[in-house]
């Protein structure tokens, strides 16, 4: 699914492909573009166009749309301070790994922050994800996945505090950066699986 979506992404670009590190590795890997056809993106964060909204978690209604400063100045610690929001972030990078959207928030019983999105991957793939999540998240609890048949993806929850590399420390930007290395993963284990 993986290569697929990438090479995809490669060809409606015109000549030359602006990839982060992460996608030109795994291009190249795939065979799926020479490394004359790749160049660095303008950008350095894959998030500086995202659509950002700040919500209030109770009745989703929209607080304020935000600049892309915001995710990269605020620390995720943010959103225990403001426990009653959730930040809701679109980008084309989530298109091209199969991920309309993913929202953060503080989990109001627990504490814990949650990444939660949509995955469009087949119903048949739950065990190479369950499988992933298992390896790589460090909790008993860490996921909720559920296959939703009206919208065709899984809605997964997962405990960002159970991946290795969270710590309170992180600016939201750094935590969505987390979060896109993750599923890209994920994606590539399903791919390999």
């Amino acid at each position: 699914m993986l290569s697929k979506r990438l090479q995809q992404f490669i060809d409606e670009s015109d000549g030359k492909v602006a990839l982060f590190q992460l996608e030109k590795d795994y291009a190249v890997k795939q065979g799926l573009t020479g490394t004359d056809k790749i160049h660095p993106p303008s950008s350095a964060s894959r998030f500086e166009e995202a659509y950002i909204e700040r919500s209030y978690k109770e009745t989703e209604e929209l607080i304020n749309v935000e600049s892309y400063q915001f995710i990269e100045q605020q620390s995720i610690s943010y959103l225990k301070e403001h426990i009653d929001e959730f930040i809701f972030l679109e980008s084309a990078w989530f298109e091209v790994i199969g991920v309309d959207a993913v929202s953060l928030e503080v989990d109001d019983v627990f504490g814990t922050y949650d990444a939660m999105l949509g995955l469009k991957l087949q119903k048949k793939q739950r065990d190479p994800i369950e499988k992933y999540l298992d390896e790589t998240l460090n909790g008993n609890t860490s996921y909720d996945l559920l296959f939703n048949g009206e919208d065709g993806l899984w809605d997964l929850n997962f405990t960002l505090n159970d991946h290795p590399d969270f710590h309170e420390g992180l600016t939201m930007l750094a935590a969505y950066e987390l979060v896109y290395d993750f599923l890209f993963h994920l994606l590539e284990s399903v791919d390999a699986g």
